[in-house]
């Protein structure tokens, strides 16, 4: 398909967008990620699309994509649709639903982070919401990137450790599990979520926490979260060896 020039996602990053795993063709927590989307609506003014259109965009786009077998990253795209030029969306407003798939292969190895100068805006309606607006994670990763590691630490702008560029963050501290929390700017992730209950039912001593960087500096092991990759441990931070979590190999397997 192809977007008209004053589509309001493509021109003001006004839409939302959730990215999930396919494996064999079935898309994985899918009732998450559609009430996540639900929720990301709301906040936006935004209709909600029809599940069963969601369903259909996304099982044409893994066929159009060739990839019916194995693992694909599939990405939902609800754009606020055309408008005149300005800021004021038209009453109503007609929202573009598409779909995308792109082979995911299984991630291979511990990640190397840094911390990126990019700060996280933790009053921001966009912080919570994977909206369309996605330019502060972009810098973030190319920070990382030109820094000859793999993903990017990002604070939030009360200096509180928020999240990665492109995940939800982890890490292991006096044999307690911590996890930002959602106010400080983090994006409710699916399995972040799963992450929680995992420990909650494991009773592993688990906190959702606002602190500082020297917090995660001190930390015994660091990991990180999304749909694609599930939980995927660091090696380093800025530089310093992280070891590796025992207990990490036991909860990837609870996120197959």
């Amino acid at each position: 398909m192809s977007l008209p020039l004053n589509d309001r996602g493509l021109l003001l990053g006004d839409g939302l967008f959730e990215t999930l795993l396919a494996v064999d063709g079935v898309p994985a927590d899918w009732d998450a990620h559609l009430a996540r989307l639900a929720l990301g609506c709301a906040a936006l003014g935004l209709p909600v699309p029809d599940e069963a259109d969601v369903g259909a965009a996304a099982q044409a786009a893994l066929s159009t994509a060739g990839l019916d077998t194995g693992r694909a990253a599939l990405r939902i795209t609800w754009t606020a649709g055309s408008g005149g030029r300005g800021l004021d969306r038209p009453e109503p407003c007609a929202p573009v639903l598409f779909a995308t798939a792109a082979p995911s292969p299984a991630p291979a190895g511990p990640l190397r982070l840094i911390t990126a100068a990019t700060r996280r805006n933790a009053g921001s309606i966009a912080s919570r919401h994977k909206t369309l607006s996605y330019l502060d994670n972009v810098l973030a990763r190319r920070e990382a990137t030109m820094a000859g590691a793999d993903e990017a630490v990002m604070l939030n702008t009360n200096g509180h450790v928020a999240c990665a560029a492109a995940a939800n963050l982890f890490w292991v501290a006096g044999g307690r599990l911590e996890t930002p929390s959602l106010d400080c700017g983090v994006l409710a992730g699916i399995t972040r979520a799963r992450v929680l209950a995992w420990a909650d039912a494991a009773g592993m001593p688990a906190a959702e926490v606002a602190v500082g960087h020297d917090a995660l500096a001190a930390a015994e092991a660091v990991f990180v979260t999304n749909s694609l990759s599930g939980a995927r441990p660091a090696q380093s931070l800025d530089g310093r060896p992280l070891a590796r979590w025992p207990l990490l190999a036991e909860l990837s397997a609870t996120l197959i």
